[in-house]
């Protein structure tokens, strides 16, 4: 009997955190070991989503307890910082267009001391792809957090036939199934997905870990504070000084 409830949501989602806690362990510890080196070089984490993908970006980006040198790249900064048509831009299968990515790189002011976190929960679309290619062609080290599931059982939609998995030098699996729910419906198809979830789950355990490093090294942890507690502003003011020009704040 099909089983469509908040505890058979909850049911599936703990026995999958729970995994990904567990075998992404190590992928973790590779991952912060490259962020934490970039940010000891006076590095910025760019961190990248479409779709969905973009709250990902955004729980690495700009948010309170994360850290300071982060900012998110976003489809519509070509609008934004650009100039470029929005309405060539409102359509959701644009993520699928691979000229993006060298639009969005040339128009984010990035150093070589950046480093990319990728999300993506199929890692095919033609943008995804092309910011992994862009980014490694210019020795930036690369991130994924993705589906390996999902994207084993789909093709590429960028023309050189490659996934964000390939590129990677450190793939992180947020555990989410081929078609990202998990709840089956009696007609066919299911309900509630995963993957915001976990893939949320690991960008705070990269940042944890980041953190754990910097603290290791003798620095103090360039981390925002929420915005909305008395202090916050002038903290994170104070220290966005340090990057100034490199990091958006926009939404």
């Amino acid at each position: 009997m099909t089983d469509v409830s908040a505890a058979s949501y909850l049911a599936h989602i703990t026995e999958i955190v729970d995994r990904v806690a567990s075998t992404q362990a190590d992928g973790v510890q590779r991952a912060a070991d490259i962020v934490a080196q970039a940010v000891l070089a006076g590095g910025v984490v760019q961190a990248f989503g479409t779709g969905h993908s973009q709250a990902t970006a955004m729980e690495i980006a700009g948010r309170a307890g994360g850290l300071i040198p982060t900012n998110r790249i976003a489809l519509f900064d070509l609008v934004t910082y650009g100039g470029e048509d929005p309405e060539s831009l409102i359509d959701p299968t644009t993520e699928r267009d691979p000229s993006l990515a060298q639009r969005l790189y040339d128009n984010t002011p990035i150093e070589p001391s950046d480093v990319f976190v990728i999300a993506s929960n199929s890692g095919i679309n033609g943008s995804i792809v092309g910011m992994a290619q862009v980014a490694k062609k210019n020795g930036h080290p690369v991130v994924a957090i993705t589906s390996l599931e999902h994207s084993a059982q789909v093709e590429s939609r960028h023309p050189s036939g490659q996934k964000l998995t390939d590129l990677a030098d450190v793939v992180l699996d947020n555990g989410g199934p081929f078609g990202d729910a998990v709840l089956p419906l009696p007609g066919g198809g299911s309900v509630c997905a995963v993957s915001s979830i976990t893939a949320a789950l690991l960008a705070q355990l990269l940042t944890a870990e980041v953190v754990r490093r910097l603290i290791d090294a003798g620095e103090t942890p360039p981390v925002y504070l929420s915005a909305n507690v008395p202090g916050g502003d002038a903290h994170n003011d104070g220290l966005l000084h340090r990057y100034a020009g490199r990091i958006r704040r926009g939404g």
